[in-house]
């Protein structure tokens, strides 16, 4: 029965379930005790959450802690082996898969290069499938055991009713590519398993806002800095981040031309491809046949050589005129988004590190405006080279915690009879 608010007995009972499940994972161990003011919850709604989840092995005990002259009180968490989840990264020049538990425990991982057919979709399909397998067998997990599977993937994500997860990667080559839809048929996975399929740049911000530099913050904007650039929006509007395709806003009209096509945008400029190809334009001399992280760390090694070593001035100038390109897109997202916290991210953002990041700083003020330039800190990302894996597996364990620790239903043709419907609204569980 729905109340005055639309929301059901089953509703409540699910946001108790996720409510408890949340602290317990966030800020856990904790007792029943602490967990009423924590949540908001009566004890007696406590006692009986505490029980389902519990009985339903999400939660277990964790020790005990002496209390003020009573009983010693009893230490409660999620329990890690409860629930399993695969991240994957379909980067640059890779695809990482990761199987991890409930903790967020890495238990197997498998990399698979991406070289002469980089971005061929039968070819990433095919390692994303064979990935997933083996980090399964290496780790003895069953694939009915899985929450889900979560992918990053470069370009924007559409869902459609028929198709489920659609890319459109135009930097890539990827005009409407039903990954979701290839999956479903390539992978030997249960209907039961879902695939949540999302931009990079959404799962690194997911990864930075639950356990990295953006826990705590209201708002904030996570950049993914690799061969191209883009960037995740965190506000308390848009809930878990959207990503936004910041690398292709125009920084230099009639500039140079950039993967997607167009002219002047902030990835012709900035991205790590771009970098090096105007790099060696200028006469500088990257490795030869060496994929562009080595390449970067020879751009870097030449501008910033060891004590007693001449620093190459055309490295130098390039990267100090990089740095101003990424400065001046850093305060377009100042000025449109007055973040707290602006975070980089991707293996070139931390290859370029803390050597890079005063630069950077110092023009994102100088182009932004005062008053929100004033109260945004800019920093790298905590997580390392593992941020998209990790996120990317945060997104089904997100969905699972919403749903109050029920794993989701696999989709059925037709509608459901109503009266099917109603009687589920009010059964106990």
């Amino acid at each position: 029965m729905a109340g005055r608010n639309g929301r059901t007995v089953r509703d409540l009972r699910r946001g108790n379930r996720a409510e408890v499940l949340r602290r317990l994972y966030f800020d856990g161990p904790m007792s029943r005790f602490e967990l009423g003011p924590a949540t908001g919850l009566s004890s007696g709604s406590i006692s009986n959450v505490v029980a389902e989840l519990v009985a339903d092995g999400l939660v277990e005990e964790a020790g005990s802690v002496d209390s003020d002259g009573g009983r010693p009180r009893t230490l409660l968490r999620v329990a890690p082996g409860s629930g399993h989840m695969i991240g994957i990264d379909v980067g640059e020049t890779r695809v990482r898969v990761e199987l991890f538990d409930l903790a967020l425990t890495e238990l197997a991982r498998t990399d698979r290069a991406l070289e002469h057919q980089r971005y061929d979709v039968e070819v990433v399909v095919g390692h994303i499938r064979d990935g997933i397998a083996e980090v399964l067998a290496a780790a003895g997990i069953a694939p009915e055991r899985l929450l889900g599977v979560g992918i990053g993937v470069p370009g924007i994500v559409a869902r459609t009713p028929g198709q489920g997860a659609v890319v459109h990667g135009q930097t890539i080559g990827w005009d409407a590519v039903p990954v979701e839809s290839l999956l479903r048929s390539t992978c030997r996975l249960p209907d039961s398993v879902p695939y949540f399929i999302d931009n990079g740049a959404r799962t690194l911000g997911q990864a930075e806002m639950w356990f990295g530099a953006g826990r705590g913050a209201h708002s904030a904007v996570v950049v993914l800095f690799g061969s191209g650039v883009g960037a995740c929006l965190v506000t308390e509007e848009v809930g878990s981040g959207r990503a936004v395709e910041w690398g292709h806003l125009t920084v230099r009209v009639r500039g140079r031309r950039c993967r997607c096509g167009a002219f002047g945008c902030l990835e012709a400029y900035a991205g790590a491809e771009a970098l090096i190809d105007r790099w060696r334009e200028q006469g500088g001399r990257p490795p030869e046949h060496a994929d562009e992280e080595t390449a970067l760390t020879a751009l870097l090694a030449a501008a910033y050589p060891p004590e007693g070593v001449e620093a190459d001035p055309v490295a130098l100038a390039l990267l100090e005129e990089t740095a101003e390109y990424l400065g001046a897109g850093l305060s377009d997202l100042i000025n449109l988004f007055q973040p707290e916290r602006i975070l980089i991210g991707g293996w070139a953002g931390l290859q370029l590190g803390s050597r890079f990041l005063p630069a950077v700083r110092r023009h994102a003020i100088a182009y932004a405006l005062r008053y929100p330039a004033e109260r945004v800190t800019i920093d790298l990302g905590r997580l390392g080279p593992d941020a998209v894996t990790v996120g990317a597996a945060i997104l089904p364990l997100a969905d699972f915690f919403a749903r109050g620790g029920r794993r989701a239903e696999p989709a059925h043709e037709g509608r459901r009879p109503t009266w099917r419907t109603a009687l589920e609204e009010r059964s106990p569980r």
